[in-house]
């Protein structure tokens, strides 16, 4: 089987000249638990946004189930219904006023019905345990709760591939067994997940693969 995800002989070079990566070669197998470990500044963030296409290689290519990524408009969109990405800050990815506007942004541009985005996104809020959040403002939220509601817009796209920064940044020990299990039951579901994280006991006890 081919794998969900590939990098082959990645590298990228910043405008400004930095490397971020430098023939990178990762395999991703479908429905596994991925963690990357590295420093700060290793790549792992770099990586991440070209499996979703908001980088694109200076050398190489990015491989979505066998097939190398189309950077088109039509190729990219098809690409971040697919794979969804949660940035480690959640307030680079919400901008609407409310809970329920940001978690229904990413359906409606898939130009799904009313119906089938109210549901998408009651779906989406409850498995991140949000749903009686669903009115309130984005700025009323915590900074876990604002995590949740990101991992939320992602996942009422529907995704095959599931990709979070450093999803146990900033939160107390509560919020990260309860984003643990939240993990599990999506891993339950078949996604396949990609995460950055500097602890080693969670990479461990937590994934299939560690990069």
């Amino acid at each position: 089987m081919k794998p969900m995800l590939e990098a082959c002989t990645l590298s990228h070079r910043y405008p400004e000249g930095s490397v971020g990566l430098d023939g990178c070669s990762l395999a991703i197998r479908r429905g596994s638990r991925n963690a990357l470990l590295g420093s700060n500044g290793s790549g792992k963030t770099t990586l991440l946004q070209h499996f979703n296409g908001l980088l694109r290689p200076t050398g190489g290519h990015v491989c979505l189930a066998g097939q190398p990524l189309a950077y088109s408009r039509n190729g990219l969109n098809e690409l971040r219904r697919r794979v969804g990405l949660v940035f480690q800050n959640p307030d680079r990815q919400l901008f609407s006023a409310s809970v329920i506007e940001d978690v229904s942004f990413g359906p409606l541009n898939l130009g799904l019905d009313e119906a089938t985005v109210r549901r998408r996104v009651y779906e989406a809020l409850a498995s991140v345990g949000l749903r009686e959040l669903a009115d309130q403002p984005v700025h009323h939220l915590s900074f876990g709760q604002k995590k949740r509601v990101c991992i939320a817009g992602v996942l009422a796209m529907q995704p095959e591939v599931l990709l979070l920064d450093e999803p146990m940044a900033g939160l107390d020990a509560a919020m990260q067994v309860e984003l643990e299990a939240l993990l599990d039951r999506l891993a339950e579901q078949g996604i396949t997940i990609v995460l950055t994280t500097h602890d080693v006991d969670f990479a461990y006890r937590w994934a299939d693969d560690i990069h």
